[in-house]
């Protein structure tokens, strides 16, 4: 297999370790299924799924790849995380999902194979562990068509940030597991669009991802400071 130099083993290690855990809805991953829902929402109302061919790159589990499957969608999940793969791939069977298939492969890797020929690429959660993001935006915005969408999400990089989604959730809340997240590796919203314009991305819509810990409710707002998510257009 062909890949490039872009991950991070500790942090391929780390979610391979946890990967047995990815559709328990009471477990380290509780977050992703609970913004689960909004990110499907936040996706179709831009782009409805039915009938697209959909790339998701950092697919993990598949939750969101599952999702989208199950809108009309025929995706493709990809990762380089070998235990969360195969996961997902079990977790399709056990629940009879359609149209969704699951590789062990690079997004830069996938390139070479499949340049423009996605309607749509999801790349969520993932910018903030691979050691070069702008590589990954890039890659993206090879696989999709021209007029087709990518979508991002990812954590600000501030104060903010620091406090609440370090600091809050995986030392005082313990939603995450410590040391999921590393400060330095946070993305701020300008680099990441200009990683979008550079690599011909038009940015279309940018959302906040919310969080209230006394109700545990998450929502969409415009407040970018911490959590967001970044939809995109290839010109």
């Amino acid at each position: 297999m062909s890949i490039t130099d872009n991950f991070d083993p500790a942090e391929l290690a780390k979610f391979s370790d946890l990967a047995h855990r990815w559709w328990d809805t009471e477990s380290e991953f509780r977050p992703l299924h609970q913004i689960n829902p909004l990110r499907l929402d936040w996706i179709e109302s831009l782009l409805p799924l039915r009938g697209l061919r959909v790339l998701d790159v950092g697919c993990g589990g598949g939750i969101l790849a599952d999702a989208m499957a199950r809108k009309g969608a025929e995706v493709l999940g990809i990762d380089l995380a070998v235990k969360a793969l195969k996961v997902a791939q079990l977790h399709a069977l056990e629940a009879q999902t359609k149209g969704v298939q699951y590789r062990e492969i690079s997004v830069e890797a996938l390139v070479a194979e499949q340049a423009g020929s996605f309607d749509a690429v999801t790349c969520m959660e993932m910018l903030e562990h691979v050691p070069d993001p702008s590589s990954i935006v890039k890659a993206c915005a090879a696989l999709v068509k021209p007029g087709g969408y990518v979508f991002f999400s990812t954590i600000n990089r501030n104060a903010r940030a620091f406090l609440l989604a370090i600091v809050g959730a995986e030392y005082v809340l313990n939603m995450l597991p410590r040391g999921t997240h590393e400060y330095a590796k946070l993305v701020k919203p300008s680099e990441l669009a200009g990683y979008c314009r550079a690599s011909g991305l038009v940015l279309q819509q940018t959302k906040g991802l919310e969080y209230n810990p006394l109700s545990r409710h998450y929502w969409l707002s415009a407040d970018t400071r911490v959590n967001y998510l970044m939809a995109t257009q290839k010109i």
